[in-house]
């Protein structure tokens, strides 16, 4: 009995199904079934991290230690989000808070100066371990957030009765979070990280420092935040969807090619050496068995007794006529050998341009530009080197608002409170809020890092210019743009002019001429308004 066979469609390849092939290609087998072995399981983010996070971030950490591109990738971060000073801006949210505009400007003066006296203090007595300053805690915390996906810190209380600010702070590494007692992860405890039913982190398990590793390890739980509101465990990473515990670090897209490109780099510096090592050889004439007995080594008494004497006799030979290249007497080689000199070869063979592909791959996963990560600038011009920073520069600047101006925000949040406490600042007296009420209103600020790359200064500042001039931009955007907070800049244009003037120097040239044509400007004004009238 014969069974019918129902005819199917196929696509124009003639393999694949119609329905199949009408529909996304990305979830079929792929033209010619290219894509048929590629079954990836559908995960969570926690599924696909956690089971190998340790191992991932020790990776990590090794290629910041011994690969240079790795160090370099993380030193651009810190450069280019932080540098070398994080300076705040303080904004109080003056008209929710209800005070006046001037109110919130005098008392932002008052706690900028508290602030930077008590963060950037040389004694770095805002870290625990008296080490770092503020922006050096910042650095820190961009470049761990780099290398191991997200940054923790631990805000404590000084009890020592000789400092005016008992707050300080813990960089705690991710390493020390983990789960007690090295226990697998759990619905409400994964990877350290204690949570509630909504995916809310509650609170931290930090292990003891390992080393030297003697002693038995220990886990403290450390809330994520006191009973009042005040922070104290600093938590900051960048979640790709819901559900997400720990975060990841950078390098997991591209870590399998930089170690690959160190391999090949290791690999091709060799191969330099190798053919650098001999300027010349000296070739002998022996049959293939003889030549295999002396290079695999010799098994009888006989051949080891035949071995030793050719070297031997060679020996005594180019002993009694050595062979010289540096000067001009013709060597007499033995009979059957042949001098060979070695000249010079290309050990390139590709490598720079294959090596090129590659940063250029790894620079997109990192989000630097390959000129950047490389330091390889040669064949650009200013509109490409512009194109390319202001492509990095974007990337920065959304590390800047939400990895660095948090960790930032938060650590300035729990020094406020107590400066408030203590009246080193304080409130306006007709605020709507007390700090404990709304503690964002009062403690709203920007951070100001380093100032974007010029690559031709003098453009640059053309364009800031016209910027301002046609109302497209202010002088705080385009100052922050370079690092500058206008305040400060604007106030010391004023000492500067006001000791000019009483030392009897003339203003600079742009400085009168701009009086010029504001004073020609205005009579030309007042021209105009008397025939009017």
């Amino acid at each position: 009995m014969k069974t019918s066979t129902i005819p199917t469609l196929l696509g124009p390849d003639g393999m694949t199904s119609l329905r199949e092939y009408a529909g996304y290609h990305g979830g079929g087998s792929g033209f010619g079934g290219q894509l048929r072995a590629w079954n990836p399981p559908g995960e969570s983010v926690d599924a696909a991290l956690l089971p190998n996070f340790t191992r991932g971030n020790a990776r990590a950490d090794d290629l910041v230690r011994n690969n240079g591109y790795a160090a370099n990738a993380i030193q651009l971060h810190q450069d280019h989000i932080v540098g070398s000073f994080f300076r705040l801006s303080h904004r109080p949210s003056w008209r929710y808070l209800g005070i006046g505009e001037e109110e919130a400007r005098a008392f932002s003066r008052e706690v900028e100066a508290a602030w930077k006296e008590f963060a950037e203090d040389d004694c770095c007595c805002i870290d625990v371990e008296r080490k770092r300053t503020f922006t050096m805690m910042i650095r820190e915390g961009v470049a761990m957030h780099a290398f191991n996906g997200e940054l923790f810190v631990q805000a404590t209380w000084d009890t020592s009765p000789s400092r005016l600010f008992r707050t300080q702070f813990r960089m705690v590494s991710p390493k020390r979070i983990s789960n007690p007692n090295n226990t697998g992860d759990s619905r409400n405890c994964r990877a350290g990280v204690q949570i509630n039913d909504s995916g809310a982190a509650l609170g931290y398990y930090v292990s003891e420092d390992g080393y030297p590793g003697w002693m038995p390890q220990k886990w403290t739980w450390i809330p994520r935040e006191l009973p009042g509101g005040r922070a104290s465990f600093i938590h900051v990473f960048e979640p790709v969807e819901d559900g997400q515990t720990r975060g990841a670090n950078v390098f997991y897209s591209v870590m399998e090619q930089m170690k690959m490109l160190d391999t090949l780099q290791n690999t091709q510096l060799q191969s330099a050496i190798v053919k650098a090592m001999y300027a010349a050889t000296i070739e002998s004439e022996l049959d293939t068995q003889s030549a295999m007995d002396f290079i695999l080594g010799a098994n009888s008494q006989e051949q080891r007794e035949r071995l030793t004497g050719w070297i031997g006799e060679i020996a005594a030979y180019y002993a009694a006529a050595p062979v010289r290249l540096g000067g001009a007497k013709v060597p007499h080689l033995m009979p059957g050998d042949s001098l060979n000199l070695q000249t010079a070869q290309d050990t390139d063979n590709g490598y720079s341009v294959f090596e090129q592909s590659l940063l250029r791959y790894i620079a997109a996963g990192l989000g630097v530009s390959y000129e950047q990560l490389s330091r390889n600038y040669a064949q650009m011009s200013y509109s490409t080197a512009r194109a390319s920073a202001n492509e990095s520069w974007a990337y920065f600047m959304g590390r800047r608002k939400f990895v660095a101006s948090r960790q930032a925000s938060q650590m300035f949040l729990c020094w406020l409170e107590e400066a408030i406490v203590r009246r080193v600042v304080t409130l306006p007296s007709k605020a709507r809020f007390s700090f404990q009420e709304a503690r964002s209103a009062w403690g709203n600020c920007d951070w100001i890092g380093s100032g974007r790359m010029a690559i031709d200064g003098l453009k640059e500042v053309q364009e800031a210019v016209m910027l301002i001039e046609a109302g497209l931009s202010t002088y705080e955007k385009e100052c922050a743009k370079r690092g500058d907070d206008y305040q400060e800049i604007f106030a010391q244009q004023v000492r500067e002019t006001m000791e000019r003037r009483a030392a009897g120097l003339k203003p600079p040239a742009w400085a009168a001429a701009a009086f010029e044509s504001g004073l020609r400007q205005s009579t030309e004004e007042e021209k105009s308004d008397s025939r009017a009238a």
